[in-house]
């Protein structure tokens, strides 16, 4: 691998048509993500930078910088809008950063699924697709800016995941379009389940290019907000609604204590003290969730139609997932989170229990949802005071400790985060798609392992 600057540079007094981006300031904010989020990456990744960058808007321009890059051992990093969490944007070797923004095409929406180019924004896609009767099924908090193959090379899900499960889940990504990393790049389809080998691995074994997607019905979604006195009352009508198998729904995020008192720009429908439940609905299910929200001793004190969150472009959704994270660091920079996966059978046990063990210390955020199997559950992206390293560390194994599974957002390495056991295939992908290991190098363990084996102890 070339880690030679120069090495990347001198790729723009080749390709001379290319946008390329060379001011130092805007290089370096193309290299960062959202990782800030988390005290030990900020740490880790502050001064982790490309050589240079380049925003393609064509397939042959993709074609041409991957050969370049190829052809001479350059490192490469591709990035969407940068909204992760965990360093999947951030180049720790160098060499270049290929925003694929700019590649962002519109494909087409047909019987209940859809395709695009990785760079379009999720907004972009949902906006162009409703017209059809059709939407994503999940949609991150970070819509507006996110891109579907941002989400789809480093995401999990977002609202709709309460009905679709995370993008993982079997069936909602049908196919990828994707570039081999070698002099003369290839372009080949892979349907699922092998295109799933390329989801969730940061874009390290292979350049996606478009994604067909399954598409959820497009309905009218009445967002509201419910406060409750107490922290059961608030847990047990979250999860008692996520259950509900006749409401039709496309959110369910629960706030304990004082977690509302963060969401400052709800403070006139977010009592002091009070827990609270974001919800969306559809219109037709908005009766049979106030009797349910009755029978808890809730009260809505928000409540907006289809119509009026369209006018106001104003959605409860940027107040949920890691937007959470996002509101609360703006009030309190003493802040982190850690991202949990609690039993489908015991989590509203193992919720009550963390919250006695924790309170205080850990602020919880849970978001409801059904997980990869179909069994519906919640994860959560509690708020830490952060303290220090190890007291982190100390947090996370009491989770476990409680039968809660951690998804480390502290770690930048693909296996430290969710994939602590690294899929076989998803090595032999990388060696198809990526065989001298120039995409966004780093980040897989398994795979620099296996560079380290001498090639007669490989034989």
């Amino acid at each position: 691998m070339n880690l030679d600057p120069a090495a990347a540079t001198q790729l723009a007094t080749e390709l001379t048509d290319l946008d390329w981006i060379t001011d130092p300031q805007r290089v370096a904010r193309l290299s960062q993500d959202f990782s800030w989020f988390s005290p030990v990456l900020k740490r880790q990744l502050v001064d982790k930078r490309a050589s240079i960058a380049v925003r393609p808007r064509t397939e042959d321009e993709i074609r041409r910088v991957v050969a370049a890059c190829a052809r001479d051992r350059v490192p490469l990093t591709l990035r969407g809008s940068g909204t992760g969490n965990y360093g999947q944007s951030v180049p720790l070797h160098g060499g270049v950063v290929i925003d694929l923004s700019g590649y962002n095409a519109f494909g087409w929406v047909r019987e209940g699924t859809g395709r695009a180019q990785a760079g379009i924004r999720l907004a972009d896609f949902d906006r162009q697709a409703q017209p059809h009767g059709w939407e994503l099924r999940w949609l991150p908090s970070t819509f507006r800016s996110a891109t579907l193959g941002g989400l789809f090379g480093g995401g999990f899900g977002g609202a709709g995941s309460i009905t679709y499960g995370p993008v993982a889940a079997p069936g909602n990504v049908l196919g990828v379009r994707v570039m081999t990393v070698t002099p003369e790049p290839e372009i080949v389809e892979l349907r699922s389940p092998d295109a799933m080998l390329l989801h969730h691995t940061y874009g390290t074994n292979g350049v996606v290019l478009e994604i067909e997607v399954a598409l959820a019905p497009a309905l009218s979604w009445l967002e509201c907000v419910a406060t409750f006195a107490s922290f059961d009352a608030g847990l047990e009508f979250s999860s008692a609604l996520a259950l509900a198998p006749g409401i039709v729904k496309k959110e369910v995020c629960f706030f304990a204590a004082p977690v509302p008192d963060l969401v400052t720009n709800l403070a006139d429908y977010l009592p002091k003290g009070c827990h609270a439940v974001l919800l969306v609905v559809a219109a037709s299910s908005e009766g049979a969730m106030l009797d349910l929200l009755r029978s808890f001793g809730g009260t809505v004190t928000y409540r907006k139609t289809a119509e009026e969150v369209k006018k106001t472009n104003r959605t409860l959704l940027e107040y949920t997932w890691n937007h959470t994270s996002l509101n609360a660091f703006r009030v309190d920079k003493g802040l982190t989170y850690i991202q949990s996966a609690f039993d489908p059978v015991r989590h509203v046990e193992q919720a009550k229990a963390l919250e006695c063990a924790l309170a205080g210390e850990v602020l919880m955020h849970l978001e409801f949802l059904r997980n990869r199997d179909g069994a519906t559950t919640c994860s959560g992206l509690q708020l830490i005071r952060y303290s220090s390293d190890a007291r982190l560390d100390e947090i996370m194994q009491i989770h476990r400790d409680h039968g809660v599974n951690i998804n480390n957002p502290h770690v930048y390495i693909v296996e430290d985060g969710k994939q602590a056991r690294m899929n076989p295939a998803v090595l032999e992908m990388k060696a198809r798609f990526d065989p001298q290991g120039l995409l966004n190098p780093g980040k897989l363990r398994s795979w620099a392992a296996r560079e380290a084996v001498p090639v007669s102890a490989a034989a």
